[in-house]
């Protein structure tokens, strides 16, 4: 069966190349998402962890694996025609869901649900949210920094103090901190909790301290120069940011969690024994043989490349 996939994502892979090309640029390159290139070795070992359930079930092609296969790669077609990147990956990244469900049925896909959603996080996201968090960067700065007695003069995004000219730049943002902090507390609510509202509060939690802490290193960084001069608090904001501010909040998030985690991470997910009798695996009855199923791969792909070389 590893080999069906891994024969099915080359060939989906071949199809996509551009998207995974681009998205594999921005893991490298841009350091908002370099956390991603933590993710693929966290899904092996979610896969890892489930090992033991999968070797009980007998996989089996499901064809509507490959309905959601054919609507990832739709979806694609769309990104591709509109010059939305981030549709395009997603849409990419969806067709290699579809290839897993089509392949190994949907029993073992609902004991590999977790890797499978948190696949999604291999999709670079987060630009989009960096106007809005430049601005409620600057509100927050500008309240604490009022707070501390330090006289301003604030118009939009700048903050003038005697201690020099300070700008809540795109780089201030602190969208890469709150991207990594969303994937982190995903990642640890649904392997430590077993119930959904405290996976939502983890999540949402840490969304909102990302955000305040951002603002607070912000404020630092005034505050810094009010002594040092502007120069010398930038370059203090970025060592502290990158290397020390960022793991502090990271522990502290975590170390809440941590005291009401219910369950080991290898408990994470359905069971074997579970999917067995979960309503929904009526849903199973859709199966189809090994050899259609990549057959029907295989046409998908074809389609994809002829109607991708119209785009």
């Amino acid at each position: 069966m590893a080999l069906r996939i891994a024969a099915a994502w080359a060939v989906l892979f071949i199809v996509t190349f551009p998207e995974w090309r681009a998205m594999a640029h921005q893991w490298w390159n841009i350091d908002t998402y370099n956390h991603v290139l933590l993710v693929p070795p966290i899904l092996a070992w979610l896969v890892w962890l489930r090992r033991d359930e999968l070797a009980q079930l007998a996989p089996r092609s499901w064809s509507p694996g490959l309905a959601w296969l054919g609507a990832g790669l739709l979806v694609c077609l769309a990104g591709r025609a509109a010059d939305i990147n981030l549709v395009a990956q997603a849409g990419a990244l969806m067709a290699f869901q579809g290839a897993v469900l089509g392949l190994v049925g949907l029993r073992a896909a609902l004991v590999m649900a977790l890797p499978l959603a948190y696949s999604a996080f291999l999709v670079p996201f987060g630009d989009e949210l960096i106007p809005a968090l430049q601005h409620l960067t600057a509100r927050i700065t500008i309240a604490l920094t009022q707070l501390s007695g330090i006289p301003l003069l604030a118009d939009g995004l700048t903050i003038d103090t005697p201690g020099g000219k300070f700008v809540v730049a795109e780089e201030c943002s602190g969208v890469k901190f709150l991207v990594a902090m969303i994937a982190l507390a995903v990642l640890a609510g649904w392997t430590g909790f077993t119930r959904w509202r405290p996976r939502i509060l983890l999540v949402a939690g840490a969304a909102l301290v990302s955000i305040l802490a951002n603002g607070l290193r912000a404020w630092g960084t005034i505050y810094v120069a009010q002594w040092v001069g502007a120069e010398r608090a930038g370059s203090f904001d970025h060592i502290v940011y990158g290397w020390v501010f960022f793991a502090i909040v990271i522990v502290m998030v975590l170390g809440v969690a941590w005291r009401y985690f219910d369950r080991e991470p290898g408990e994470a997910g359905f069971s074997a024994a579970q999917v067995e009798v979960e309503p929904i695996v009526r849903l199973d009855q859709f199966a189809m043989s090994n050899a259609a199923a990549m057959a029907g791969i295989a046409f998908l792909a074809m389609a994809f490349a002829a109607l991708g070389a119209l785009v």
